[in-house]
């Protein structure tokens, strides 16, 4: 067993690695700065390519600054900036467009329109939460009608959605050659009394489908995390024996995975 276990803290200004050990106590970190971008008022984006190229970077330079090397890795977890939205081509690895960030409020006038349509309580039944300019699914909407080309890649099949931690792991555990594009239950329902009922038990935990939607959003799910078998202990117990072992070797697998794309970093 490994003596330690890496964090990726990628957030709206920085992207850091920490490492730390057993007990939690912090061993090294590294932290890189990217580009805050404004093409108008109310619109904020970053470069995913960059976000990607300083999470090398800082894993790089937290694991020397300590001589420790993926195998001295028991697992890696990841915190990010939630719903900051990416959408890449599968097969170049490539965003279609800058990311656009939690902040960003230029989904304004499709929540207006939505909130007509229905409410703006619509979907708080099942979710929990208001149509707002936070979420991603407008986002994705957003991109898919002004970014030309897109709306073509998706419905061939080509193109692929997450948040910048799902566009991280796709990337650790390689890119175009078979990274892994999964989802977590964990933010993709976020009901404030913390009920389970629309929660899918661990067994169905899957990879999501390959395309973004054609039209609007329809249940697109937050992509998630959970590569790191060290954190496998604080999820929620499986309802059955074969559940719990289907999902804890999907992790073991995830995790090999990662130690692959670390080591491509290093």
């Amino acid at each position: 067993m490994a003596k330690y276990i890496g964090a990726i803290d990628q957030g709206t200004t920085s992207s850091r690695f920490i490492v730390f050990d057993r007990s939690g106590r912090i061993v090294t970190t590294a932290q890189k700065e990217h580009e805050q971008i404004y093409p108008k008022p109310g619109w904020v984006e970053h470069n995913p390519d960059e976000i990607w190229a300083h999470t090398q970077e800082v894993i790089a330079e937290a694991l020397k600054s300590k001589n420790l090397s993926a195998k001295d890795l028991d697992g890696i977890g990841i915190t990010n900036q939630r719903e900051t939205t990416v959408v890449w081509n599968k097969k170049t690895g490539k965003p279609v467009y800058n990311a656009l960030v939690w902040q960003d409020t230029r989904t304004a006038d499709y929540v207006a329109e939505y909130s007509r349509l229905g409410g703006q309580d619509q979907f708080r039944r099942k979710t929990g939460l208001p149509l707002a300019t936070y979420f991603s699914g407008l986002k994705i909407k957003w991109i898919l009608e002004n970014v030309p080309g897109v709306r073509d890649l998706a419905e061939a099949g080509d193109v692929l959605f997450g948040n910048i931690d799902t566009y991280l792991i796709w990337q650790l555990t390689g890119g175009t050659n078979g990274g892994i594009h999964v989802t977590d239950w964990a933010i993709s329902v976020n009901k404030p009394d913390g009920s389970a009922a629309h929660l899918p038990v661990p067994g169905q935990l899957r990879p999501i489908p390959a395309s973004v939607p054609a039209g609007p959003p329809r249940n697109v799910a937050v992509l998630y995390r959970e590569f790191a078998r060290a954190i496998s202990d604080g999820l929620p117990a499986a309802p059955d024996f074969a559940t719990a072992a289907r999902f804890h070797q999907l992790l073991e697998n995830i995790q090999r995975a990662s130690d692959t794309g670390i080591r491509q970093i290093l």
